[in-house]
């Protein structure tokens, strides 16, 4: 059975990204686009377009040309807009790359992406350094300034005449984050500008919100989530966005109390401390009217008691890196959401439901793999057809690799997953990864890692570890942490005799998954 929402397919035009976003903000020129909680320094609509008009000039003229990789390794920050777009404008492909990640980490990226130019922020800076000598980086830009990077005001003084570059919509791609997809190492998920237009028309089709809003965006830039559906959605409606470097609970408290934020955009994790954490009664939050969760489910009493706590309706919302990001959300309408739904699809979208092994279809009630079809879903993997192949099949559905199940209305409900995925605090962490790493300990013979249950970060790395030698729990802990980013880090480790694997050498993760949920019901009913 196919499902499909209840609002209206949308009209989605065959143009560039930055056309799309630019082509809508001309009533709302001397309106405060971006605006640095923090310092309050900000940009109108007009100062914006100007400066992305002047970057593309200045990037063009150091040969920077519609196919090449740009790599921005930043925290959130005004420019990162900018830059991006005009990226965008010249037919360039922006890879946006974790500032957590190691110098290693981003050396992976930038190469297997191909990347040209990169641009850090300076808490990266010292890692940015260290990767580029280990790809083929031509210039390395800074935001703000560091020793031996050009300053991102240099890119500002240029006349603003940019070249004028034909794009093909539905083939040239924009957008080239990474994702662990549904298993494996990181891949490069190619988003093409119709993509992103496809899912912002998309998200108007869901009445997200206005240009009258205030929107505060703490979600990381480098992710698809905040990428998307705050920055460039909030740029498309005119609305202004008020960005956070990085998530604090008393600076997300106090600017949404300074800028009278009317909407913001999180993650479970952020629900949790917004209902329990007593901080909250300091502030004045009258002003917020929506906050909207995605990027792991988030419960029906969670959602309830959050709700309640600070007087504001939740939306959640459903998608991933590979589906640009909106599949699902829950309704505009208060009465007709269901608490702990992530809503149903959105328009221009087909959904099914499928069993995981013998592939039919299901009705409502039935859980089976959530697989999508519609404008938003990726060109690809980069350079991977056969990781393509596994996640999208001859007939256009995107795999999902979550399982979850339609009710009788067509609200879908995620419950599990059938990839193996660690999904902490929303951010994806591939076990095959940690487990390459925890072999080249001396002292491991052979691992596992598998996901477990955590109230505050949803999911943390558990590892099964066979040793050769002796060694300790903290020891691994230590060897992984100074070797991957910190929401990586391998969080509890269990010594076993031998790790379950299937007959062809594949490990069994499932097995050790189902081991862990039944040692965590026996002790509950103790």
């Amino acid at each position: 059975m196919i499902f499909s929402g209840p609002n209206p397919d949308v009209e989605i035009p065959e143009v560039s990204l930055t056309d799309f976003i630019f082509s809508s903000i001309s009533d709302f020129k001397d309106k405060p686009a971006l605006i640095d909680g923090p310092s309050g320094y900000a940009l109108t609509y007009a100062e914006f377009e100007n400066a992305v008009r002047r970057v593309a000039a200045s990037l063009a003229s150091r040969g920077f040309k519609k196919g090449d990789v740009f790599a921005i390794f930043s925290t959130n920050c005004l420019e990162y807009g900018v830059i991006f777009h005009a990226v965008a404008m010249l037919g360039g492909i922006n890879t946006t790359l974790n500032p957590l990640y190691t110098a290693e980490e981003a050396a992976f990226q930038l190469k297997d992406a191909g990347a040209r130019f990169l641009i850090a922020a300076s808490p990266c800076i010292d890692k940015a350094r260290a990767a580029v000598k280990e790809s083929k980086i031509e210039e390395l830009f800074v935001f703000g300034e560091a020793e031996g990077a050009t300053p991102f005001a240099a890119l500002l003084e240029s006349d603003g005449e940019v070249p004028r570059v034909e794009i093909d919509p539905k083939n040239d791609l924009v957008a080239l984050p990474y994702s662990s997809g549904t298993t494996g190492l990181p891949k490069g998920v190619m988003l093409t500008h119709y993509n992103l237009v496809a899912n912002m028309c998309q998200m108007d089709g869901l009445d997200y919100f206005h240009c009258e809003d205030t929107l505060l965006c703490v979600l990381p830039l480098f992710h698809i989530y905040g990428l998307v559906v705050v920055l460039n959605m909030g740029l498309h409606l005119g609305a202004t966005i008020v960005i956070m470097p990085r998530f604090d609970l008393k600076q997300f408290l106090e600017l949404i109390q300074k800028y009278r934020v009317t909407l913001s955009h999180i993650v479970p994790p952020i629900v949790l401390k917004l209902t329990k954490d007593p901080l909250i009664d300091n502030y004045d939050l009258s002003s917020l009217k929506m906050i909207f969760s995605g990027a792991a489910p988030l419960g029906p009493d969670l959602s309830s008691e959050c709700m309640k706590r600070i007087g504001c309706g939740i939306r959640q919302g459903y998608g991933m890196t590979e589906t640009s990001p909106v599949t699902h959300s829950s309704p505009a309408d208060p009465a007709k959401m269901k608490l702990g739904s992530v809503g149903t699809p959105a328009p221009n979208t087909e959904c099914k439901l499928v069993d995981a092994a013998s592939g039919e279809e299901l009705g409502p009630n039935q859980e089976g793999e959530v697989c999508v079809r519609g404008p938003q879903n990726m060109k690809g993997y980069l350079n991977n057809p056969e990781a393509t192949a596994r996640t999208v099949d001859e007939d256009g559905w995107l795999h999902t690799g979550d399982i979850g199940y339609a009710d009788e209305d067509g609200h879908f409900f995620i419950v599990d997953r059938v990839k193996e995925l660690i999904k902490y605090k929303g951010f994806q962490v591939a076990p095959a990864e940690l487990e390459a790493v925890l072999l080249t300990h001396p002292a491991v013979a052979d691992a596992a890692v598998i996901p477990c249950r955590d109230d505050e970060a949803g999911e943390v790395p558990k590892a099964f570890i066979v040793t050769k030698a002796d060694t300790s729990a903290q020891a691994i802990m230590e060897f992984v942490a100074a070797r991957v980013a910190p929401h990586k880090k391998i969080r509890e480790v269990e010594f076993i005799a031998q790790i379950p694997k299937s007959l062809s050498g594949k490990i069994l993760r499932r097995v050790l998954v189902e081991k862990e949920r039944a040692k965590h019901a026996s002790a509950k009913v103790v």
